[in-house]
């Protein structure tokens, strides 16, 4: 579906990001709380909304981390998820929270490389974790590739801030809040330092947007959340023929 191939070297962070994360599983949730004020349930809850009739379906909940949206997904309805991060850390740190017999299948995988079929899933979430890959448009190219026609890409990300105003807002959270908070909570302050660089270091909106139209998406739209830090991206996989010409 796709010509693009990864870039020699560009995966060369990605065993150190995992260790990190593996790391920082068994207090993700509550430094996630605490760093956000509690702002990031909302967040995604308004992430899930967008997905609409495909978040009834069967969803993959990519970089899912600790499943905090899995578990909402669950709530909302859907038939099935697949819960996809690359850290079994997070992963494992999440399964406490699913209810007995839930239909969740936890996959330890890279985002650029899913082991899943083509046209498989409704809908697809990814929360906060997508700047954390090596070449995001492998990822996305991947989404677009697993998405049944018409199904629906959801995506809540901090992106680097395109306004005067966001900037000073985000770039005061990001040097002083997250590494001092996240630090205080779990004890590694380096790794907030590195989540709060990751943002600065992440692309705008606009341009992974773009991104997302690049790799076979269509309707993409994008908005800012409250307080203006995070932001949610929607898109709908082409139900045409031109993606497959790809």
């Amino acid at each position: 579906m796709s010509d693009l191939v990864p870039t020699a070297g560009a995966a060369d962070r990605a065993p150190k990001v995992r260790a990190m994360f593996d790391q920082l599983a068994p207090t993700y949730d509550r430094a996630n709380r605490v760093i956000s004020m509690g702002l990031d349930q909302g967040w995604r809850r308004r992430a899930i909304a967008a997905l609409g009739e495909g978040g009834r379906g069967d969803v993959v909940d990519l970089c899912a981390g600790t499943l905090d949206l899995t578990l909402m997904l669950l709530g909302n309805g859907a038939r099935s998820v697949r819960a996809v991060d690359f850290s079994s850390a997070m992963l494992e740190a999440g399964r406490p929270k699913l209810p007995e017999n839930a239909p969740v299948e936890l996959i330890t995988a890279d985002a650029r490389k899913m082991p899943l079929k083509d046209a498989s899933a409704d809908g697809i979430i990814a929360g906060f974790g997508l700047r954390n890959v090596p070449e995001v448009r492998l990822a996305l190219a991947e989404c677009a590739r697993v998405l049944r026609p018409g199904g629906r890409l959801v995506v809540l990300e901090f992106f680097q801030p395109e306004t005067l105003s966001a900037r000073l807002l985000q770039g005061s959270y990001n040097r002083f809040v997250m590494p001092v908070l996240g630090g205080l909570v779990s004890g590694f302050s380096d790794a907030y330092r590195y989540l709060a660089g990751s943002i600065d270091a992440f692309e705008t909106r606009g341009s992974f947007e773009q991104g997302m139209v690049e790799v076979g998406f269509v309707e993409v739209w994008g908005r800012q959340m409250f307080p203006p830090v995070a932001s949610l991206v929607c898109g709908t996989r082409n139900p045409g023929p031109e993606l497959e010409a790809r």
